[in-house]
């Protein structure tokens, strides 16, 4: 018997906001997989050490987590006015599936640096000391994002004194700016309506708000399932039943959002629509032992992503928070306290995260300007991944 031998391919391991993933420049990959399509997915796969009956990544750079199992393809951008076109995969921990639907919002503050670092920016865009403006092209849901980048003496400012609940260590601050998340031919609202009745057969009919800005999510009231809103992923994550629950919930969501033609479709998208529930301020005792006081955040929510609950929140589901938030009578302004607001923060299972919203009312519709908030992103590893070189020809 014959094996082909390891192939190398350039890559760099990096953790942006909340999660990490693996990141190519498009170039650098081998020619098959420079273009969408069952080469270059079967690669990636691979690469993250999907799929996984084990539910370890042992064989591969995953986490076997859904904030760790992610890859991230940048390249020079095709588009006018921006730097980098950035493409995210979300890749199924124990199935052979790459979920290229949706955006991730924490990864999104690693593009910039990595853009720069990998020569991917002209040169002349970046200072010698400074906040370098990168505009990235976000592929998968064509939409503008700017990061801001602190440069010193020319290089990427990894390290400072910036703290983000959810990880463990400080570094610089980088601020994300999410451009007109949604464009105005789209629906911030997909049903129309600021608030909806949603009919799941066998589990019953519940109030929810139904938003896509940053990345469709279905909110829920937090004490329609007993839930107080202060759960830790130990909570949820350990009863099958809630999971399950929430799948389907998540299913009959995406039907009546539009985002799926029959239920049976949900189960290839993973990644989209995102569930989270949500409750009015309570203190509680965040996962890292850190006491959140009610009084320092305008509610409390909590997010499932790839079927868990999240450690802490999804950068795209903190915009589609800011955003619902920002609008006057989606139950997640009312329980935020209702009215027009600019900013919300909130609790989530590691902490607690504000994000600024800049939304306004034209002709009775509501349209988001800008969705903004701070993460932090820095290099773990650089260099090459080695995957068997029959995964990909």
């Amino acid at each position: 018997m014959t094996t082909e031998p390891q192939i190398k391919i350039p890559a760099t391991y990096m953790r942006g906001g909340t999660s990490k993933g693996v990141f190519f420049n498009l170039r650098e990959l081998p020619l098959a997989a420079q273009i969408p399509g069952d080469v270059r997915d079967k690669l990636l796969l691979r690469v993250i050490g999907s799929p996984d009956p084990y539910g370890k990544h042992t064989d591969g750079m995953g986490g076997a987590t859904s904030s760790t199992s992610k890859i991230v393809i940048v390249s020079k951008s095709e588009q006018a006015n921006h730097d980098v076109d950035y493409l995210f995969g979300q890749v199924s921990i124990d199935k052979p599936f790459i979920d290229w639907s949706g955006n991730c919002g924490n990864l999104t503050a690693a593009v910039g640096s990595f853009a720069i670092a990998n020569g991917l920016v002209d040169a002349q865009r970046i200072p010698e000391n400074g906040i370098a403006e990168i505009r990235i092209w976000q592929r998968n849901i064509e939409k503008t994002i700017i990061a801001h980048i602190p440069i010193t003496n020319g290089d990427v400012q990894e390290t400072g004194e910036f703290e983000l609940d959810g990880v463990t260590f400080p570094a610089a601050e980088i601020k994300i700016d999410f451009m007109s998340p949604v464009d105005e031919k789209e629906l911030i609202f997909p049903t129309g309506n600021l608030v909806d009745d949603l009919d799941v057969p066998g589990l019953g009919t519940f109030k929810t708000s139904m938003i896509n800005v940053g990345i469709p999510t279905i909110f829920l009231k937090a004490e329609d399932f007993s839930y107080s809103g202060t759960e830790l992923q130990e909570a949820i994550n350990s009863d099958p039943k809630a999971l399950a629950m929430f799948e389907t919930i998540r299913a009959y969501g995406a039907l009546k959002m539009g985002l799926i033609d029959n239920i049976e479709q949900a189960a290839t998208r993973q990644h989209t629509p995102k569930v989270a529930f949500f409750a009015a301020p309570i203190s509680y005792v965040a996962s890292s032992g850190k006491v959140i006081a009610a009084s320092d955040i305008d509610l409390n929510v909590r997010a499932l992503s790839m079927g868990k609950l999240h450690h802490a929140m999804m950068g795209t589901a903190a915009v589609a928070i800011g955003a619902a938030a920002t609008i006057p009578g989606t139950l997640v302004n009312l329980a935020a306290g209702g009215g027009k607001r600019d900013s919300v923060t909130f609790g989530h299972p590691s902490g607690t995260l504000k994000v600024g919203s800049q939304a306004e009312q034209i002709d009775g519709h509501w349209r988001i300007i800008k969705i903004s908030m701070s993460r932090s992103a820095r290099v773990l590893m650089e260099g090459a991944v080695r995957i068997p070189g029959d995964y990909y020809s």
